[in-house]
């Protein structure tokens, strides 16, 4: 396993308890079939030479409506603060559909990381956003990236079926796409970088975390080409 030696500090955000994710079959730290998200996490810590740089979001049991929006904040706060990246693991059903999106921890953690904070005379930019897909239980990504290669330009979409809606506006948001007129799925088709949260499938993401993390941040230091959602944090 090639170690990542990066400076970046990383923060990632994901759905403690979302089993409905391709099955482990080769972790002897996981029961058979009893695979979530949170285990997709001890995968990603793995690759890093220095794990100190990983922080991670939500826990198990930390039921967000049992905290004030102050306590949130001072939880978030010093987690995200001083981190460069922040990835987001996609999996199928990591928003509660029948709860409020400001009752779950993951929007809360999205839009900390998109705030610039100023702390001792210090101001903390935005993070970059990498959002990773994770495979569901058949090994698909298709509720979240959608591969069309329609013939004329192998063109991509990105539904995020039951994800959530301030990550929806963080794709394909570039303010200027380029316009064309032969695809059969779409006549808006963004020019690469397309999105400010940079999308991967989890099987390219471990295939070159470097260069997942690089293009991301690479993606954050041109903020001015983003509609960004706005921030009621």
């Amino acid at each position: 396993m090639k170690k990542i030696n990066k400076g970046y500090k990383v923060f990632i955000s994901y759905k403690y308890k979302d089993s409905s994710v391709w099955q482990l079959p080769d972790r002897k730290d996981v029961e058979l079939g009893s695979t979530t998200a949170r285990n997709y996490v001890d995968i990603i810590q793995e690759y890093f030479e220095d794990s100190s740089h990983i922080n991670k979001g939500e826990k198990d049991g930390e039921d967000l409506s049992d905290f004030k929006e102050d306590t949130i904040a001072s939880k978030l706060r010093d987690k995200i603060y001083d981190s460069r990246v922040t990835i987001v693991l996609i999996s199928p059903n990591m928003r509660n559909m029948i709860e409020d999106e400001d009752d779950q921890w993951i929007p809360w953690e999205i839009r900390y990381s998109l705030r610039e904070p100023t702390r001792g005379g210090r101001t903390s930019h935005r993070n970059a956003l990498l959002g990773v897909v994770l495979p569901d239980v058949y090994a698909h990504y298709s509720y979240a990236v959608r591969d069309n290669h329609c013939g004329t330009c192998s063109c991509v979409n990105y539904p995020l079926t039951n994800s959530f809606s301030i990550l929806k506006e963080l794709v394909l948001n570039r303010k200027t796409p380029n316009l064309k007129e032969d695809c059969i799925y779409s006549k808006r088709i963004f020019q690469y970088p397309h999105s400010y949260m940079h999308m991967v499938k989890w099987e390219d993401f471990l295939s070159d975390i470097d260069k997942c993390l690089d293009e991301a941040v690479q993606v954050s230091e041109s903020a001015c080409e983003w509609n960004m959602p706005k921030l009621n944090v």
